[in-house]
């Protein structure tokens, strides 16, 4: 009988644990699991684009013959001040056998002036030479002078000045024409081998088109494993100390790197777990209810009846002790005993628990209770319910398979845009086209470069030719001055003042000799790089060029830009080339969206309807879990009504107000005690003390010991009277409770599923979204991007005109201004001998 409430004891301490555990758990939720559309995990990089060809730009470098390249292009404008002749090149491209030599000469005007110039020089520069040479054979041209005057001094000096500043002239312009000669030919090389490897480059890039394509469809890679990593993510072993002992990793932590179906059973046990622990600690609280009471009713059953057995063994002891005690008292022999009398007659027994209502029918009804063991009942839904996160890796393994699979197959669907886009069907006349301007460039090419190396030797020798002419004027007018400084008398022979009048003569004779190469070699490279920077470069920088080739019917059919580089009908060259310019790709600038439309191919749904339509099909039963089995309500229904609530508990409590005797016995037997001490005479005195030990045998022996029984009956009464009341409210709650949590689990659990696929679902198609934005975005601006024919026209408008042309236009005009000033070094030189040699007669 002992062993059994030990036992229940022993059940409602651990089922108290376990409740406290429950409770702790629901102090410490999770976090709750949101879908967050904008967080920052949720941005895909694209790092490794098409890696293009690039034309390396080239760019005017400043230099200090800047000045010198201003002067030269200033002069050139005011030679050719007519604009492009639109009229004259179209003739001269469509029809070149009727265009009219006045036309030419109309536009040339400058350039014709300046060959008459040119021509006029070539041949008085001989012929002044020839009547030289003839003169000097009659001793008139250089000769001697025939009288002395004072001013010859002055004109001497006057004439060494101008020699020395004509040479002067000439030596800086030689040097000018000696290094923007070297410049020529330093840039000539590069630049003509600039332009085949230039469209080589071009046709590179072009042909890279397909492959860049596929590049940016291979990037399928990045949000296809994204997916997948979402879709099956590992996590780690360990335990969460929010769960209870027994559980997996089922909480959203650093430790628990989920994938979709764990994800989603850790958010339903996240959200549903304060439902459910609530309930179960509910039911746990039922239970140890049922198990408390039916202990208080067994000890409230036992203690009542033996305190009943006990009153009726202590009532004729009892009275007997009174009597006997009373009829001491009454004697006469016993002193002061009258105060004592009245409490010695009031002893008689208190409480009568015969009278407190029987428990014993609601014991019956609780016979055999509880039939269910409520602990595992308990710990079974608990550790059910805490499963749900591998129940839903069980359950979505096959989805999760067959979104892998619809993965796959997206990819191929993807690999399509490739396949279909149109772009390299509209660069292959471009290529074509850069293949024959290839081919038909490299004649021009070897002639420009063989015409160089000739003009480079024919100035590198004619500039000799005129540092020979320079040195030969400062030997002579550094011989002739020193020659004069020793002679005493002006008509005395001096050997050095006459070899410098002969070295200025040789400078003379080679001036003349070679003047009129100068001047042809002037006016050929002239005519050239005049018209370069006239008809070409000045037209470049401003743009008339492009009008030109942008008007129709200017160019002949062959040299249709717009066909060959299959360009829209509604374009020009001038568009083109700022579109590429400014970073346009070649699908805006040929608008392919006219004949492919990029943006149906890269629509999202072509490509995740299967992905969404197998997320929105699934379902699953994930919430299914048993919290109270059908013997454990019915131990609860018989709870409820056995009557425990029907039980007059006030009975009780009046009952154990009441002592157990109502004269306390050790009170009494201390007054007797005292009497004893009073009395004379020794026999009452040892009958008042034997009464008293007896007094205190019966408290001692029985009265505690039924008094102790109240104390515990008294704690049953307590608890059973605080419960009571409630009783039936409380298991009526909990029944409804926990029916409702275990019927709304598998309803929000499945809400919760098709909530997180939802969330699951958008969060994969910004994947795809940003995947197709990227691919529409690369392909129309960075994959064909056609900024590399704009910096290839760029680059040649700055290696013809300002690496080559300039220094080309300031090489002539150097070696200009050193022809020119021949003819006033001519003259100075020849007026100077005189001063150089004896005078004939010597006036005073």
């Amino acid at each position: 009988a002992d062993g059994a409430p030990g036992s229940l004891l022993a059940a409602a301490g651990a089922m108290r644990a376990a409740g406290l555990l429950l409770a702790w758990a629901l102090l410490h939720p999770a976090a709750s699991q949101q879908c967050h559309p904008s967080s920052p995990g949720g941005v895909l990089r694209f790092t490794d684009r098409h890696a293009e060809i690039q034309v390396p730009a080239l760019h005017r470098v400043p230099s200090s013959l800047d000045p010198l390249y201003g002067l030269v292009r200033r002069c050139l404008d005011l030679i050719q001040q007519n604009p492009l002749p639109t009229e004259l090149l179209r003739t001269a491209l469509n029809d070149p056998g009727s265009v009219r030599t006045s036309q030419v000469v109309q536009y040339e005007l400058g350039y014709v002036i300046c060959a008459a110039v040119a021509l006029l020089f070539t041949v008085a520069v001989p012929v002044a030479g020839m009547c030289f040479c003839y003169c000097r054979s009659r001793r008139r041209c250089g000769g001697r002078l025939r009288a002395h005057r004072r001013s010859l001094g002055c004109r001497r000096r006057c004439l060494l000045a101008c020699l020395s500043f004509t040479s002067l002239i000439i030596l800086i312009s030689v040097t000018c024409a000696f290094i923007t000669s070297q410049r020529v030919k330093g840039q000539m090389e590069p630049g003509l081998g600039a332009v085949p490897s230039t469209l080589r480059t071009l046709r590179q890039h072009l042909a890279n088109v397909p492959q860049g394509v596929q590049m940016v469809v291979d990037k399928f890679e990045v949000p296809r494993k994204q997916i997948i990593s979402d879709l099956g993510g590992k996590h780690g072993s360990g335990q969460h100390p929010e769960l209870a002992p027994g559980m997996d990793c089922v909480l959203t932590v650093p430790r628990c790197l989920a994938g979709l179906s764990r994800s989603v059973g850790l958010s339903i046990h996240a959200q549903l777990k304060a439902m459910t622990y609530a309930a179960l600690a509910d039911l746990q609280d039922r239970a140890g209810d049922l198990q408390t009471s039916l202990h208080h009713l067994q000890i409230l059953h036992r203690t009542a009846r033996a305190l009943a057995a006990a009153r009726a063994e202590l009532e004729p002891a009892l009275q007997e002790r009174r009597r006997r005690v009373v009829s001491l008292l009454d004697d006469p022999r016993c002193t002061s005993c009258a105060s004592v009398l009245g409490r010695a007659q009031s002893l008689e027994l208190g409480a009568d628990y015969s009278k407190v209502p029987s428990v014993e029918k609601v014991l019956k009804a609780l016979a055999g209770l509880p039939r269910s063991d409520f602990a595992e009942m308990i710990r079974q839904g608990n550790g059910t319910f805490n499963s749900i996160p591998e129940l839903a890796v069980e359950r979505m393994a096959q989805v999760i398979q067959d979104l892998r699979g619809d993965l796959a197959r997206t990819a191929e669907k993807v690999q399509s845009i490739a396949d279909d886009f149109p772009l390299p069907d509209y660069t292959r006349p471009a290529s074509e086209a850069l293949v024959k301007a290839e081919e038909r460039s490299q004649p021009y090419l070897r002639e420009a470069q063989r015409f160089e190396r000739y003009r480079w030797i024919a100035g590198t020798v004619l500039c000799s030719i005129i540092l020979l002419i320079l040195l030969c004027n400062v030997t002579g007018m550094a011989l002739g001055a020193y020659g004069l400084s020793k002679r005493e008398d002006p008509s005395d022979y001096e050997c050095r003042g006459e070899a410098g009048a002969k070295f200025l003569l040789v400078g003379v004779g080679l001036a003349f000799l070679f003047s009129w190469l100068l001047i042809l070699l002037v006016f050929a490279t002239f005519l050239v790089g005049g018209n370069i920077q006239t008809l070409v470069c000045r037209n470049w920088v401003n743009q008339e060029i492009y009008k030109f080739v942008d008007t129709p019917g200017n160019l002949p059919p062959s040299m249709n830009l717009t066909r060959q580089l299959n360009l829209r009908r509604d374009s020009n060259l001038s568009s083109t080339y700022r579109e590429c310019k400014s970073g346009a790709g070649l699908w805006e600038v040929l608008q392919l969206d006219r004949s492919y439309n990029l943006d149906e191919h890269l629509k999202t749904p072509k490509y995740t309807a299967d992905f969404q339509k197998r997320l929105g099909d699934f379902t699953a039963n994930l919430g299914d879990v048993r919290l109270l089995r059908s013997e454990g309500r019915q131990d609860l229904e018989t709870f409820a009504r056995s009557g425990v609530d029907e039980v007059d508990y006030g009975r009780f409590q009046e009952e154990i107000k009441n002592p157990v005797v109502q004269t306390s016995l050790p009170g009494l037997a201390r007054n007797l005690e005292g009497l004893q001490k009073m009395q004379r005479n020794s026999t009452v005195a040892g009958r008042l003390a034997a009464e008293a030990q007896a007094l205190w045998h019966m408290q001692n022996s029985t009265v505690q010991s039924q008094e102790a029984l109240v104390a515990k009956l008294g704690e049953s009464v307590q608890f059973l009277s605080r419960l009571a009341p409630h009783l039936k409210e409380r298991v009526k709650r909990t029944l409804a409770t926990t029916a409702s949590v275990e019927a709304r689990l598998p309803v929000q659990a499945q809400q919760i599923l098709r909530q997180e696929l939802g969330c699951f679902t958008r969060k994969e198609l910004r994947y795809f979204t940003q995947y197709l934005s990227w691919v529409g975005q690369t392909l129309r601006e960075d994959v064909a991007s056609c900024q590399p024919l704009a910096t290839a026209l760029d680059n040649g408008r700055v290696i013809l005109c300002d690496r080559i042309a300039d220094p080309w236009n300031a090489f002539w005009f150097s070696l200009g201004c050193c022809t020119f000033f021949l003819i006033p070094n001519i003259i100075f030189a020849v007026r100077l001998t005189k001063h150089f040699r004896p005078i004939r007669n010597r006036l005073m």
